[in-house]
Parts: C-alpha cells; sequence; structure tokens
C-alpha cells in the first residue's frame, strides 16, 4: 500500500495458492457490487487518526466494488466514489487484485483484509491483525497500518 502523487492510496493485494481450489466470480464490467464480503473479496477500511468515522472499500476479483461511509462501529451506508480503477493478474498460483481509492491528506489508520472462498463454499478470513475473538475486519484493533 502506498499513497499516489494524485492524492490516491494504492493498494495491491497477492493471493498465493493452487486457484483452481478457489472459488472465484467471473469477470465482469467494473461496477458497484452488492455484498461482496460473502465470496472471495479484499477489503480495505480507512480512517483519519483517531478513528472515527471510517471508510470501508470492498474489491471483488470480478472488477466488482462497493464503497461505504461508516459514521460508528459497523454503521455504514453506500457512497459514491470515482472508478477505484481495479486492475486482475492471474497465474495458476497467483491472483493479484490492485485499487487505488481517493484518500484524505495528513495521517491515516488502515486495516487491510480479505475473505476467501474456496469451491466448497467455505469462507476464511485475513487480515493484517485480528482482534481477540472471532474476525472483525471493522474492529479497531484491526486498523493494524499507519500512514503520514
Amino acid at each position: 500500500m502506498a499513497r499516489s502523487p494524485r492524492g490516491r492510496l494504492a493498494v495491491r493485494y497477492r493471493i498465493e495458492c493452487d486457484l483452481e481450489r478457489l472459488c472465484l466470480p467471473a469477470p465482469r464490467t467494473p461496477a458497484p457490487g452488492e455484498r461482496l464480503w460473502q465470496h472471495t473479496c479484499c477489503e480495505i477500511f480507512v480512517a483519519r487518526a483517531g478513528m472515527l468515522p471510517y471508510r470501508e472499500f470492498n474489491f471483488s476479483p470480478s472488477g466488482e466494488w462497493a464503497a461505504y461511509a461508516c459514521r460508528r462501529y459497523r454503521e455504514c451506508a453506500p457512497f459514491s466514489i470515482e472508478d477505484p480503477e481495479i486492475s486482475l493478474t492471474r497465474s495458476p498460483d497467483r491472483l493479484e487484485l490492485q485499487a487505488s481509492i481517493p484518500a484524505d491528506d495528513g495521517g491515516l489508520r488502515v486495516a487491510l483484509s480479505a475473505v476467501i472462498e474456496d469451491r466448497a463454499g467455505s469462507l476464511t478470513y485475513w487480515a493484517l491483525r485480528h482482534p481477540a475473538g472471532k474476525p472483525d475486519f471493522h474492529h479497531p484493533d484491526a486498523f493494524a497500518l499507519e500512514l503520514d
């Protein structure tokens, strides 16, 4: 993850495994989607230093995406953004998803995460940091990365 010169955050996710074991959605025309987190999906949560409010962005390997503005913990509503510029590179054992989103200037706290679905329909939850107990990407402890 890095800030781009155009005032955006650029993020790249890399999933390394036998991709035949994963359930990956078919490519679609990039557009807003719904409930992307119920399948293979990469996510980023961004807050100004101090935490609330925060924003959530979901990126599907299909090219679909979603953006939410969260006023409080898990109180989120969809909001409009310009195209997040998603690109996908795939090989038999690696999937790389890159996205670029608008970002505020100043200090930011970021939570990076992914939901991975296998062919059996089981979901696993990946993050830089999980809070104690079950995975919760919205939890303040998940915001493990700080950017100046």
